[in-house]
């Protein structure tokens, strides 16, 4: 089984616009994500998918893989989709392009569903870990996760589902991990399938494999490491850099 890591790397994010250049420590986020990824030595190839020349000469000069996508993409499944086409692979994990502190462990269990007993139900498979506090689950933020009774995905959204009307239930809360493990095809029908409703609705891209009948294993983890999302989180990340 042939397992290829693409990276997504837009330059121009929402809410904090050239934060994969930002730097943390000596190194930018987009390099220290790419060289984190490449050292878990899970992968035959780690590469880079970024519309920005900047991000791709950050990669090349530094001695990694780089492609430039050639279309506009309106999330990193699509922008990594157009370079899979034209790459040999089983397997193709997407890894979020501000993730510096990536871990093997997450990523060797999020793999370890491809040989397990319902492998061949799992057209992609992705992380979540637990949400214990209030704030987290209320912020729109944190994309929330519904699983059944054997962890495939049911409903992922922006709001806190399941809605608490019985606390004493005592409901499990769980933010989806943006780390997916495709299959080849099931990435490239999602590619060729236009923006769905519920997706368009919620701005989450995985709605749109519920959609079109696509069966998401979901993996639980404690830790994937920091996120930089805001100039906030960049801040944060710096206190754990050691050069």
């Amino acid at each position: 089984m042939r397992v290829v890591a693409l990276i997504p790397a837009r330059y121009g994010a929402t809410r904090f616009p050239g934060k994969l250049m930002s730097k943390l420590g000596a190194k930018s986020v987009i390099l220290r994500t790419y060289e984190a990824v490449v050292n878990t030595g899970l992968f035959a190839e780690v590469v880079v998918v970024t519309d920005s020349d900047i991000i791709y000469e950050e990669i090349t000069t530094n001695g990694g893989k780089a492609t430039k996508s050639q279309k506009e993409h309106e999330c990193g499944s699509d922008r990594i989709a157009e370079a899979a086409e034209h790459i040999e692979a089983d397997i193709i994990v997407n890894v979020q392009g501000d993730e510096p502190f990536t871990k093997k462990e997450p990523l060797e269990k999020l793999l370890s569903v491809f040989s397990g007993d319902d492998a061949q139900d799992i057209d992609l498979a992705s992380l979540m870990q637990v949400l214990t506090k209030v704030n987290q689950i209320e912020d729109p933020n944190y994309v929330k996760v519904v699983v059944d009774k054997n962890h495939y995905a049911m409903f992922f959204s922006r709001s806190p589902i399941p809605y608490p009307r019985n606390m004493s239930a005592n409901p499990k809360y769980y933010e989806h991990i943006g780390v997916y493990a495709f299959r080849k095809k099931a990435l490239l029908d999602f590619y060729h399938t236009p923006v769905t409703i519920l997706e368009d609705t919620e701005k989450i891209e995985c709605l749109r494999y519920l959609e079109i009948g696509k069966k998401i294993k979901m993996v639980e983890t404690e830790y994937m490491g920091i996120e930089i999302d805001t100039p906030e989180d960049l801040e944060h990340a710096k206190a754990f850099i050691e050069d």
